[in-house]
């Protein structure tokens, strides 16, 4: 079984953070892309027949700033031609796209059953600075229209050290969060990335964020404040109720295969890594020519495969299998990262238990400098 990314670029705003690939919907080839889209897709499983789709996850950019007749035709495209197990069907949402049951129809229609949608913050001052342009009560509006149409297994994202936000602020969102009693949440620290209206105002020097003990801090709020109230962590940023875990991105921590479709995306089949054109116009020509939009492969060597098996599976609480890291490479972990692992478990960073290696509470905190210790420096 494999798992099926499909990419949508568009957005009806751009968040002052994000560093996706994504343009601003207006004025855009939108149909177009959707049919060259739905070619890749069959195109690329025509020359891999054999494979089954377990996990179905459409992102974006913004999936939900599709129009409904648009998204119709590219959830009814998909549903014809991957052959999808019935499994998790995921599509990333904006409250303000969904506080009318329109497109919430047309995914339930066509076996949607999983929403992740994008809140970030319940402050609508913290929201207005990172150029959202939804407010904390449509985005409860959006749950209720969900839930309304039939959605249970809803996820939302929460942003912390955002500019002007303190921790009470955020113990607040986390409040409100948690009385929407939903199965899932993930929250992320605010990463400065490239080409990003934030990483300019930085270098200007227009950008104040909370300091780095106020960020741990937070994060620490999150750990806690989502434990006491049964959802326990299972991956850095992600705390489910028990069952309601994400599949599709466990298939990523677990380091398993997917495919990649649309602009930008990328897969990962066998050995060989892909990466499609990012660009629109560079993304739709080689399609209408009937080519795939493959820019580069990449046969990902023995070094790098145990690599992100390392720091991939311990980013989730259950950690690495000693004994699927020698099934699936041929070599105990010891063999490899020996040394690697006393220092950390000396330094309690990392735990070795019941079969798994894990980090520790004091490892979570730290978990690129750990990730960082299983580069391996020469390839084989």
């Amino acid at each position: 079984m494999a798992a099926a990314y499909i990419h949508i670029p568009f957005c009806d705003f751009i968040c002052y953070y994000c560093d996706f690939n994504k343009v601003f919907i207006e004025d855009q080839p939108v149909d177009d892309y959707i049919h060259m889209l739905l070619r890749e897709i069959a195109m690329t499983m025509a020359e891999n027949p054999q494979e089954k789709i377990d996990t179905l996850y459409i992102g974006g950019g913004t999936p939900s700033s599709l129009s409904p007749k648009q998204l119709d035709t590219l959830l009814k495209g998909i549903r014809e031609i991957l052959p999808w197990s019935g499994g998790e069907f995921t599509v990333e949402c904006n409250p303000n796209n969904i506080v009318t049951p329109e497109r919430l129809t047309v995914m339930r229609q066509y076996g949607v059953n999983r929403l992740s949608i994008g809140v970030q913050s319940f402050n609508d001052t913290v929201l207005r600075q990172i150029g959202r342009k939804h407010t904390a009560q449509q985005a409860f509006d959006a749950i209720d229209m969900a839930r309304r149409t039939g959605f249970s297994n809803i996820s939302i994202d929460l942003i912390f050290r955002l500019p002007g936000q303190s921790e009470a602020d955020f113990k607040q969102t986390l409040a409100q969060a948690i009385a929407l009693d939903l199965p899932h949440y993930a929250t992320y620290s605010l990463i400065l990335e490239k080409k990003t209206i934030f990483y300019n105002m930085q270098r200007q020097g227009r950008l104040h964020l909370p300091s780095e003990d106020a960020e741990a801090d937070m994060y620490e709020l999150a750990l806690n404040t989502f434990t006491d109230h049964g959802l326990p962590q299972y991956e850095i940023s992600n705390f489910a109720k028990p069952g309601f875990e994400s599949k599709h991105n466990l298939m990523y921590w677990h380091n398993e295969h997917y495919f990649g479709f649309g602009a930008g995306a990328y897969g990962y089949i066998g050995r060989d890594r892909y990466h499609n054109n990012g660009p629109i116009q560079q993304y739709l020509a080689p399609l209408h020519a009937h080519k795939l939009p493959v820019f580069e492969h990449h046969l990902v060597p023995f070094s790098e495969q145990v690599e992100e098996e390392m720091f991939l599976g311990l980013r989730t609480n259950q950690g690495v299998s000693k004994a699927n890291f020698q099934a699936k490479y041929g070599y105990s972990i010891r063999d490899i990262y020996g040394d690697t692992l006393d220092k950390l478990i000396q330094h309690k960073l990392l735990e070795d238990s019941a079969g798994y290696l894990r980090l520790t509470h004091d490892g979570r905190f730290f978990g690129n400098n750990v990730f960082a210790e299983f580069l391996i420096d020469d390839e084989t």
